[in-house]
C-alpha cells in the first residue's frame, strides 16, 4: 500500500480515479465486515499492513493499544478505557459518584434526574451493604449478574440470601486464600417487578448512541432501534424460567417453542406507534425524553474519566427497560453490541447503522464538522443540548426547548444523505 502524506486534514490516498482509498483493517465476522467491503473505495488490510480505520474488538484494544504508535488521521473504534460506562459495576459506581456531585454542587433536584438505574450493589466487595438493603425490603426479587460477561450469561434471579453465599464476604481470610479461591465479580441489583408488558410479554429496548468525542462531550443518536421480547408470558411466581426473564436474542433463541422467522423483535417505529396510539402523544414523547435524558447523563458520568483521543470513537448499544408507569430503567450499556443480525429485517437496520456510522467518522472528510444530523444519525448533544433544526424562533425564544431526537421516528436516511453529500460534492468540483 500506498503511505499517506502528512497533512493535517484527515488524509486519504487518491487512486488514478481519483477515488479516495481508506484502508480498514476489521477481524469481526458479521454485518460490520459486509459494510465495510461495500463502501466505496476502501480496501482491506489483512495481519500486519498499514490501515486507517481499524474496527477492533475489545481484546485488541486492550492488547495493543497502549503500545501501537497511531498516526493522527487513524480512527478506531472503542475508547481506551470503554469499560467505566460498559462494566455493569463501574457503570453503576460512575452514576453513583456523579449523582452525588449533582447533589452537592446542584441540588436534590438536578441529581434526582439520575434515578433512572435500578439499586445496584457491587459482590463480594459491597456483600454487607447489600444485606442491610435486602432485610430492608423481605420478599423482594433481586437479579445477580456477572459484571463483564453478555448475552444473558451467567443471569440469575433470587429472594434468598442462602442462593448467593458464594459471594459473602470473608473478612477473615489472608489475600493469598482470596486469590486462590477468587469468586467471580457480580451485581447484585434489584428486580424490576413490574415491567411494560405487551401481549403479556416483557420486552427491554436496544438504542444506540454514538460518540464521536468525550472532550468536548459530542454525542449522535441513531432513529432506528428495536424492542426484544421474551417468549414466554411474564409471571413473578417462575424466577428460574430465564425465558421469561431475560430477553437476549442469545437466550431466547435456544427456547424450545423459538420461531426464526417470527422472531421476537419490533423495530422501535412499531413500538412508539403501539405506545402512542396506548397512552397518547404527550406520555410517549415525556418518555422519550427522559430516555434521552438517560443518554446524556450516563455519558457526563463518565466524561471526566474518559481517556480521550481524538482518533477513538464508540458505538454503544444502551439497554432500557420500562416498567408499567412508562418509566424508562437503564439496565446497562455496551461496548460491542451484536451486530450478528436475527433475520433480514435486523441485516438491513444494522447495515444503515453501521454505514451512517462511517459516515458520521468520515474518513473522507466529506462533511463540514457543523452537521446536526447525518443519515439516520442526529446530533443530541453538542458540549450542550442540539436544538432541533425545524425549531421556529417563537420556540427558540420560549424556555420550550426542542432536543434535536427523533428515535422511533422516520428514518428518511438516503434522502438525507443526498441533500447533505449534494453540496458538498459540488463545492469538491468547483
Amino acid at each position: 500500500g500506498v503511505r499517506p502524506k502528512n497533512s493535517n486534514k484527515i488524509r486519504c490516498i487518491v487512486s488514478e480515479v481519483g477515488r479516495a482509498c481508506v484502508r480498514y483493517k476489521c477481524v469481526l465476522p458479521n454485518s460490520i465486515q459486509s459494510v465495510l467491503r461495500q463502501r466505496p473505495g476502501w480496501a482491506e488490510v489483512k495481519d500486519d499492513g498499514e490501515w486507517d480505520l481499524n474496527w477492533c474488538d475489545v481484546g485488541w484494544l486492550r492488547e495493543n493499544y497502549d503500545h501501537s504508535y497511531m498516526e493522527e488521521h487513524v480512527r478506531i473504534n472503542h475508547f481506551r478505557n470503554h469499560y467505566e460506562l460498559t462494566r455493569k459495576n463501574l457503570m453503576v459506581k460512575n452514576l453513583k459518584r456523579y449523582k452525588k456531585l449533582l447533589e452537592r454542587e446542584v441540588g436534590p433536584m438536578e441529581a434526582s434526574r439520575c434515578s433512572f438505574f435500578p439499586c445496584t450493589f457491587a459482590l463480594p466487595s459491597e456483600y454487607h451493604l447489600f444485606v442491610e438493603e435486602f432485610k430492608r425490603c423481605p420478599g423482594s426479587t433481586w437479579i445477580m449478574k456477572p459484571v463483564a460477561k453478555s448475552q444473558g450469561k451467567g443471569i440469575f434471579l433470587f429472594r434468598k440470601l442462602k442462593d448467593i453465599m458464594d459471594w459473602k464476604k470473608d473478612g477473615g481470610r489472608s489475600e493469598e486464600q482470596k486469590d486462590s479461591t477468587q469468586v467471580e465479580n457480580y451485581v447484585a441489583q434489584r428486580y424490576i417487578e413490574n415491567p411494560y408488558l405487551i401481549n403479556g410479554r416483557k420486552f427491554d429496548l436496544r438504542v444506540y448512541v454514538l460518540v464521536s468525542s468525550y472532550a468536548p462531550l459530542k454525542a449522535w443518536l441513531y432513529r432506528d432501534g428495536f424492542a426484544r421480547f421474551s417468549n414466554t408470558r411474564f409471571s413473578l411466581n417462575s424466577i428460574d424460567d430465564k425465558y421469561m426473564h431475560l430477553t437476549n436474542v442469545a437466550v431466547q433463541k435456544t427456547a424450545p417453542d423459538y420461531d426464526p422467522e417470527k422472531g421476537c423483535k419490533w423495530q422501535m417505529q412499531q413500538l412508539r406507534r403501539y405506545l402512542t396510539a396506548k397512552h397518547g402523544r404527550e406520555a410517549v414523547e415525556t418518555l422519550f425524553a427522559e430516555m434521552d435524558n438517560i443518554f446524556v447523563r450516563s455519558l457526563q458520568s463518565v466524561q471526566k474519566i474518559i481517556i480521550n483521543d481524538k482518533r477513538c470513537f464508540e458505538l454503544y448499544g444502551y439497554d432500557i427497560l420500562l416498567d408499567q408507569d412508562l418509566k424508562p430503567w437503564l439496565i446497562e450499556v455496551n461496548a460491542s453490541p451484536s451486530y450478528t443480525p436475527s433475520g433480514q429485517e435486523d441485516y438491513e437496520m444494522k447495515c444503515r447503522l453501521l454505514e451512517d456510522t462511517l459516515n458520521v467518522v468520515d474518513m473522507e472528510g466529506r462533511l463540514t464538522g457543523k452537521e446536526k444530523r447525518v443519515g439516520g444519525f442526529d446530533l443530541m448533544w453538542n458540549d450542550g443540548p442540539v436544538c432541533r433544526e425545524d425549531a421556529n424562533l417563537e420556540t427558540l425564544a420560549s424556555s420550550c426547548f426542542t432536543a434535536n431526537t427523533h428515535l422511533g421516528c422516520v428514518n428518511d436516511r438516503e434522502r438525507q444523505l443526498r441533500r447533505l453529500m449534494k453540496p458538498l460534492l459540488c463545492q469538491k468540483r468547483m
